[in-house]
């Protein structure tokens, strides 16, 4: 599968990715940014099994209903109920703590809209479950998926998220307007 992801992601569509997922570190969340299309998705699926890495991620409990819904749990997903309120945080630090191996995907946006600020779930579920957070860039201006170096949240917020953010500086989603 790795063999012919990678020939998919980078040589029919001419993507490439930039750095490289730690190989020691076996517990961390990913924040993929920006989230601009359903494109997003693809690509990431892609990026996921050219680099050889376990990746799971979350979406919308309506994905994973028929008749495609066994398609995204075999791509690593697991369905979330959005319309409840119930402390999903805590859940998935609570899937971090049982597990040896577990690396997560998300978008901090939370959505494909143009967002004034991005959700702190990804932060929280960090710093609960004590893994650094990995930045990577969806870039489809230079077609590339750049990959930070683990980043370890503080106890200040503030300071954090201006590290984020500046990651993801000049990098072009597929509908840059909504970034």
């Amino acid at each position: 599968m790795k063999g012919f992801s990678r020939f998919i992601f980078m040589n029919i569509l001419g993507w490439k990715i930039v750095g490289d997922f730690p190989k020691d570190i076996k517990k961390y969340v990913i924040i993929a940014a920006p989230h601009t299309s359903w494109q997003d998705f693809p690509i990431g699926i892609l990026a996921k099994y050219a680099s050889g890495e376990k990746i799971n991620y979350i979406g919308k409990d309506s994905l994973f209903k028929p008749p495609f819904g066994f398609l995204f749990k075999a791509l690593g997903g697991a369905p979330v109920d959005r319309s409840k309120s119930n402390n999903l945080v805590d859940a998935i630090v609570d899937v971090f703590n049982s597990r040896d191996e577990f690396r997560l995907a998300l978008s901090p946006e939370g959505t494909r809209k143009k967002v004034e600020k991005w959700k702190t779930g990804f932060y929280y579920i960090a710093k609960g479950a004590n893994v650094p957070i990995i930045m990577g860039t969806l870039d489809f201006g230079k077609k590339q998926i750049k990959i930070s170096k683990p980043y370890y949240p503080t106890n200040d917020k503030e300071k954090d998220f201006e590290v984020f953010h500046a990651y993801y500086k000049g990098v072009k989603g597929k509908n840059p307007e909504l970034f």
